[in-house]
């Protein structure tokens, strides 16, 4: 496979239903997703049950899937030391470490300015790296928010900086919002990979204004390979009114296949996914 796709759905997906999935509904969407040839998973977050009752589980969704599908890279979202003790209890090696650049976002999502939560997301990477995992950091609102004034391209290379000094491997740049446009994608996905080489770039795309699949295929023109998807386009942000879901996995498929590249999933058994 050429390009990558890191299914969403059950934590993106599912953090804003309100009707609860079981383990075991959790761990059927697994098998699906791999019968389909996924190969990269976000299994849940680890944060209060009393704030996301639905990514209750993800501790021992973690455990059983690691122990079933051994070659699968599995994630989780981490966003406190709490999260990422629980992490490492669960036996991950992989985690998404994210912050946003939107000051009102930030303050609704972690309590914090943006600016302070920069700093703390930084000091937790690096302990993070130092206990031997590998770290995706994901900048949220990184293509705008409805009052956060100018997120400009100088701030979301700085912070990608920050993090990339603590140990990122990864840098996710999130459209949480869905307001980016396909030239806006592309110069900020090239500014970035020609600052940081070394280092690899992902898209997080929501599709607000319809425009997440075009979005998705700039960032392939612009050069990433590694995408966010939820099968049937679950998904938003509960800190966002009126934000749709990601862009959906099993269009995003038939995209990239379109276009004569690979990814390894079927898309036939990627729509029971859909189904269940």
């Amino acid at each position: 496979m050429d390009i990558v796709l890191e299914e969403e759905s059950l934590r993106d997906g599912l953090q804003g239903e309100a009707r609860l999935f079981s383990l075991e509904e959790k761990l059927e969407v697994v098998r699906l997703l791999v019968a389909a040839g996924v190969r990269r998973i976000q299994l849940g977050s680890f944060v209060h049950p009393q704030t996301v009752p639905q990514m209750a589980n993800t501790d021992a969704l973690a455990v059983q899937v690691r122990r079933q599908y051994p070659d699968l890279l599995c994630t989780a979202l981490v966003l406190n030391e709490k999260g990422l003790d629980r992490a490492l209890k669960a036996g991950l090696g992989h985690v998404s470490m994210s912050v946003s650049l939107a000051d009102s976002h930030s303050r609704k999502n972690s309590g914090m300015p943006a600016a302070d939560a920069l700093m703390r997301m930084q000091a937790l990477i690096t302990q993070a790296v130092a206990a031997g995992l590998q770290v995706r950091a994901g900048l949220q609102c990184a293509f705008g928010f409805a009052d956060a004034g100018d997120i400009g391209e100088n701030m979301i290379l700085a912070a990608a900086e920050l993090l990339i000094a603590a140990g990122a491997a990864e840098i996710n740049l999130a459209d949480t919002a869905g307001l980016a446009h396909p030239r806006q994608i592309r110069q900020l996905v090239i500014a970035v990979r020609a600052r940081f080489p070394e280092t690899v770039v992902s898209l997080h795309l929501h599709d607000t204004r319809g425009l997440g699949l075009v979005n998705l295929y700039a960032g392939i023109e612009a050069g990433v390979r590694l995408f966010d998807v939820a099968a049937g386009g679950l998904g938003g942000c509960p800190f966002i009114e009126n934000v749709a879901g990601n862009v959906a996995a099993e269009d995003a498929v038939h995209l990239i296949h379109s276009l004569g590249r690979h990814t390894g999933i079927d898309l036939e058994q990627l729509c029971q996914v859909v189904d269940y």
